[in-house]
C-alpha cells in the first residue's frame, strides 16, 4: 500500500502483483482526517486487512508542509503497529521513475516558483526552490501515487532509512525573534 498527501488530494495505490488500484481524492485540506478511512475502504473493496501488507510506501514531499508530515507520520506509526517496512518515495523520485538518468525534473511549487532535482544513475543533487517563468504542470496523482507504490515495492527486502519528509525550503512559520517575557515570581 502506497500514500501521499503532499499536494491538495489524498492520494492512495494498493499493488498486489501486478495488480495496483489507486484512488486520489481532491481536497484543499482535511487530509489528516481522510487519509485512515480512504486507506481502509481500499483495503476492504480488495478483501484485505491491515495484517495483509508486506508494506507501505510513502510519498514524502516536496509539497505542502504539513500534508508531507501527515502521510511520513501514518506511515511510521502503521509501519510500528504492524511490524512491517515503510519506504518514502519523493516526487522527483515517482515522477523519474520511467526515466532514464541523468534527468532532472521540475515540479510546481508556489509563488511561481519550482522544485528542481537532477536525478543521476548514482543518486541524487539537493533538491531546490527556484523561480520560474512558467512552471510546470503538476503531474497526474494517479500516476505518481501508481509510482511511489512500485517504487516502494521494488525496495521491500532491502535496507532502508525511516521515511522523512523531503523539505525544500523552511516552513513559512518561525519562532519570534523577540527574547521571552521575563516572568515575575
Amino acid at each position: 500500500m502506497a500514500f501521499d498527501t503532499a499536494a491538495q488530494h489524498c492520494a492512495a495505490a494498493l499493488l498486489s502483483g501486478d495488480d495496483l488500484v489507486t484512488r486520489v481524492v481532491p481536497m484543499a485540506t482535511g487530509q489528516a482526517e481522510h487519509l485512515m478511512p480512504l486507506l481502509e475502504d481500499m483495503l476492504a473493496a480488495a478483501g484485505l486487512n491491515w495484517r495483509d501488507l508486506d508494506g507501505i510506501g510513502v510519498g514524502t514531499g516536496p509539497g505542502n508542509f504539513t500534508g508531507i508530515r501527515i502521510a511520513v507520520a501514518a506511515a511510521r506509526g502503521l509501519a510500528l503497529g504492524l511490524g512491517i517496512p515503510a519506504i518514502g518515495v519523493t516526487g522527483f523520485e515517482a515522477v523519474a521513475r520511467d526515466l532514464p538518468r541523468p534527468c532532472t525534473i521540475e515540479l510546481p511549487a508556489p509563488r511561481g516558483q519550482v522544485w528542481r532535482q537532477r536525478l543521476t544513475v548514482a543518486g541524487a543533487d539537493p533538491p531546490a526552490l527556484v523561480m520560474h517563468d512558467t512552471p510546470p504542470p503538476s503531474p497526474d496523482p494517479d500516476m505518481t501515487i501508481a509510482a511511489v507504490a512500485r517504487i516502494a515495492a521494488s525496495l521491500l527486502g532491502s535496507p532502508q532509512p525511516r521515511p522523512a519528509p523531503c523539505y525544500v525550503r523552511g516552513a513559512d512559520a518561525a519562532p519570534p525573534r523577540d527574547p521571552p517575557p521575563l516572568l515575575l515570581p
